[in-house]
């Protein structure tokens, strides 16, 4: 080789040295500096390497994913011809919605299933649902509107769509059309938010209080409102062209009005150990259409639900995607004239895994912006929340210039209604769930509130105190402060092991579970005269725990300081909406439990003033589990 040459292959050598360098830095770019003992390759693949031992990240697709059902209808001369992103076999069972002026309308199915033959099934409307099965007057209107169930070859639940048609000449059209929705959500006295989906991006109209308000071509339509009158009624109105729908909104009471009004609670509705809707791909579709039917029965003028509603723990997004979406299917119907506020769980974790089956590692997914559990959350649900950014800026953040915690955004957040202030909280922010590998990975645990979440609620808890109109403060948040069935091993317990603390780029912080749980009652019940009720869920039944200054709260071998609580406080955990049930296990606190019930559970709390009165029921059997007025 010549000295040329020579000098030709080095500089070549360096130059790709330096473009795989480039590449690996921009690789480990990505990965968040929180996290401990994660890199990624030259070829971009993240791995755990945890003394030589390399676990790659885990790609595995999920079965069912939220884009093999979007955008599957065709029009056909004899009906809709559903053409399946997946070459399956299965069934389809299909159905009208009545005309009929309801405010609740749901489909009825037809006798007759179709069978799904290599991805593809025609819903026959023109030989099946006309003349006496024509309950939607589609052969005289030339439209009408259907619901559609897929199931799998085993008959499990995979998803239900709902789907509206016109007819011509040339046969059958599908349009556009809600898929889920509305909800109202952030409801005040003068604005609220309202969220919907169509089945194909178009520009919809939504007229309320005599504006006309229109989207953005897209699938999800968020409107803000505002301009409203204090506790008055509005009629609302939302046109797709032949879809159209009314309904009516009420705007929340005026501040310093002692309005009575109703809310409820409840939480986990993942899915349940059984088959058929009671397992709807993710949720417990057939508690969670009882519990809603109960609730409008009850004239609840909001519903808060706070975590688990879908099965979760999904390196898929898309899978995640779907889940999400078969719930929002499943409440439709209900909520266009409640208010839904939802809050976050373990459940509705979205992980990146690492190994296989046998032995994986898991955290909260990154990037933070696009890929985290709070940001697939923040697709789905539209929350409030201005003055509570991330976890960036504590103590612990490693880094000051960058972003490095998810964003807390629709997670966390409050509101006022009446005389009641809500205050929804984030227990499973940035989680890793395993408490043992946390250490070598890092990531929060299972119940643990964070040092800027927790300035958050101290200044959330100063404002309302402030506030003369509000009487009432509830805190809502997943994990129980005191476990009484399931979770004894987690939440903010840990059978009292205090060494339970995140992990942040290999250092733990500086307090642990305990302490922090601590902290939070210590500001809940000693810094706020207002707090009245903790409501949580994560535990599959329903307790009323009354914690007071005599309660024995720690374990027997605790050494650190001991919280004195000023006066007694009530926990409520109803995480009963249809995950599988945990039996009573015994605490230190169990004396001071008042009732406990496996049965699945909605708590209806009735404000008059000063006074709370609360029922609760079980959705299944309309059989009150209990009733008393809270001290």
């Amino acid at each position: 080789m010549n000295r040329n040459n020579g000098l030709k292959v080095i500089a070549i050598f360096i130059a790709s040295a330096m473009i795989s360098f480039v590449a690996l830095n921009k690789s480990f770019d990505k990965i968040p500096s929180v996290y401990h003992n994660v890199f990624s390759s030259e070829k971009g693949n993240y791995f755990i390497d945890k003394e030589g031992n390399k676990n790659y990240e885990n790609h595995e697709k999920a079965k069912w994913r939220f884009t093999d059902f979007e955008e599957i209808e065709y029009g056909n001369p004899d009906g809709i011809l559903l053409k399946f992103k997946k070459n399956f076999e299965g069934t389809v069972i299909y159905g009208l919605y009545p005309y009929e002026k309801m405010e609740h309308l749901h489909a009825v199915f037809f006798k007759k299933p179709i069978e799904i033959v290599k991805g593809e099934a025609l819903l026959k409307i023109k030989h099946t649902l006309a003349g006496k099965y024509d309950l939607n007057n589609w052969e005289e209107n030339k439209y009408g509107v259907l619901r559609y169930r897929i199931l799998d070859e085993k008959n499990n639940i995979i998803t239900n769509k709902r789907i509206v048609f016109s007819v011509n000449d040339n046969g059958f059209v599908v349009e556009p059309g809600i898929t889920a929705g509305p909800f109202v959500s952030s409801l005040g006295e003068n604005s609220l938010t309202m969220t919907f989906w169509t089945n194909t991006a178009v520009k919809t109209k939504l007229v309320i209080n005599n504006k006309e308000y229109i989207s953005e071509n897209t699938k999800k339509h968020i409107f803000h409102i505002a301009g409203l009158e204090a506790n008055r009624d509005y009629e609302y109105r939302i046109d797709l062209g032949i879809d159209k729908l009314i309904s009516h909104i009420k705007t929340a009471p005026k501040a310093g009005v002692n309005s009575d009004f109703t809310f409820a609670f409840a939480s986990d509705s993942r899915g349940g150990t059984q088959f058929g809707e009671s397992q709807a791909n993710g949720h417990n579709a057939y508690i969670m259409r009882k519990m809603a039917a109960l609730l409008t029965y009850e004239n609840v003028d909001f519903f808060q639900f706070t975590g688990d509603m879908i099965n979760g723990y999904k390196s898929d997004i898309e899978q995640m995607r779907f889940e999400y979406m078969n719930w929002l299917k499943t409440m439709s119907p209900y909520f266009h004239s409640t208010p839904l506020n939802v809050g976050m769980g373990n459940h509705e974790a979205f992980l990146k895994v690492y190994g296989d089956r046998e032995k994986y590692y898991s955290v909260d997914n990154f990037p933070f912006d696009e890929q985290s559990a709070e940001s697939v959350f923040s697709e789905f649900f539209e929350n409030e929340n201005d003055d509570l950014i991330s976890e960036d800026g504590a103590s612990y953040d490693l880094d000051k210039k960058n972003m490095n915690f998810p964003e807390y955004k629709n997670t966390v957040y409050s509101y006022k209604y009446g005389n009641l202030a809500m205050i929804v909280m984030n227990s499973n922010y940035w989680y890793t769930p395993s408490v043992k590998l946390i250490p070598q990975i890092g990531g929060n645990v299972h119940g643990y509130i964070m040092d800027q979440q927790m300035e958050w609620l101290k200044k959330q808890i100063s404002k309302f105190e402030a506030d003369k109109n509000i009487e009432h403060i509830f805190v809502s948040i997943h994990t129980p402060a005191f476990p009484n069935g399931g979770h004894a091993k987690n939440d903010m317990w840990y059978n009292g092991n205090n060494d339970v603390r995140p992990y942040i780029g290999g250092k733990a912080v500086e307090k642990g579970i305990i302490e922090r749980r601590d902290e939070f009652l210590d500001l809940l019940v000693n810094k706020s005269k207002k707090f009245r009720v903790l409501l949580t869920g994560d535990e599959h039944n329903y307790t009323r725990l009354t914690i007071n200054e005599n309660s024995e709260i720690y374990s027997k071998d605790w050494k650190g300081k001991r919280l004195k609580l000023s006066r007694p406080f009530v926990q409520i955990v109803d995480g009963a909406a249809g995950a599988p049930y945990y039996a009573e296990e015994k605490m230190p606190w169990s004396e001071d439990l008042n009732k406990f019930s496996a049965q699945f559970a909605l708590v209806i709390f009735h404000v008059q003033g000063e006074k709370i009165f609360i029922k609760v029921m079980n959705p299944d059997t309309l059989e009150i589990i209990e009733e008393y007025q809270l001290n």
